[in-house]
């Protein structure tokens, strides 16, 4: 079975670093960490109220890593222009509101279309794979697909709280995703305890996993939880 990616989400180390207005803990350093760690790339979302992530560590981070970015960001104009700036080696498009404290659910791509595409086509344009955070159902998918993503990430937030059926849901979805064209990653509320299943789905390439590791460091330290994690991801792929 192909080997699956790992992308290390560190946006709370900027939101630690935040609370107290200091200049660390530093995310480009904790970056190099879990990179040197195994981390495959490294995902950070410059929220429109820049919570965690500012605008000057979007640039620090291209800058100072040696894997690939994975930039998330809302469906604005502001974040296109930033995207264009920066090039970073993805984009992943996520819902974004004000009042979540993280985010709630996937994209509605579908009720999108006409305002998504020309985002995606001028992002394309540029060099960098397009990605849509969605919901594991079949309209979201063929919505991607019809605007030329390359990715889909594939929601796991309502399965890692156990939904029922949710993990059926994600089977079926991922299992579209090959006649679609579209390479399949997912992520959100994934931890040690619930990643070995959605893993081990043949089609996910890549899992972006950041709050659990990011918290779970406190006690273990980062490059500890990156090794524990990629090993749980090669076990759930027979490797």
């Amino acid at each position: 079975m192909i080997s699956q990616r790992l992308g290390v989400n560190v946006d709370h180390v900027a939101t630690l670093r935040n609370a107290r207005g200091e200049a660390y803990p530093d995310p480009v350093a904790a970056a190099q960490l879990a990179i040197a760690a195994g981390a495959d790339g490294i995902t950070i979302h410059l929220r429109e109220d820049r919570r965690h992530i500012r605008d000057a560590d979007v640039t620090a981070m291209k800058a100072g890593i040696t894997k690939p970015l994975n930039f998330e960001m809302a469906a604005t104009e502001e974040m296109v222009a930033i995207a264009l700036a920066v090039r970073p080696h993805a984009c992943c498009i996520v819902p974004e509101k004000r009042t979540e404290v993280t985010t709630e659910g996937g994209l509605d791509v579908a009720g999108h279309l006409a305002s998504l595409g020309p985002m995606v086509a001028r992002l394309k344009a540029a060099g960098i794979r397009v990605s849509m955070f969605v919901d594991p159902d079949e309209a979201q998918l063929r919505a991607s697909a019809a605007i030329g993503a390359d990715i889909v990430e594939l929601h796991t937030g309502s399965y890692a709280h156990g939904a029922a059926g949710e993990f059926d849901r994600l089977v079926a979805a991922a299992g579209l995703t090959d006649a679609l064209r579209l390479e399949c990653h997912a992520g959100h509320g994934l931890t040690f305890d619930n990643v070995t299943p959605v893993a081990a789905i043949a089609q996910v390439m890549e899992l972006n996993i950041g709050h659990f590791l990011i918290g779970q460091a406190i006690f273990d330290g980062l490059p500890a939880v990156v090794e524990r994690m990629k090993a749980l991801m090669r076990a759930a792929r027979g490797g």
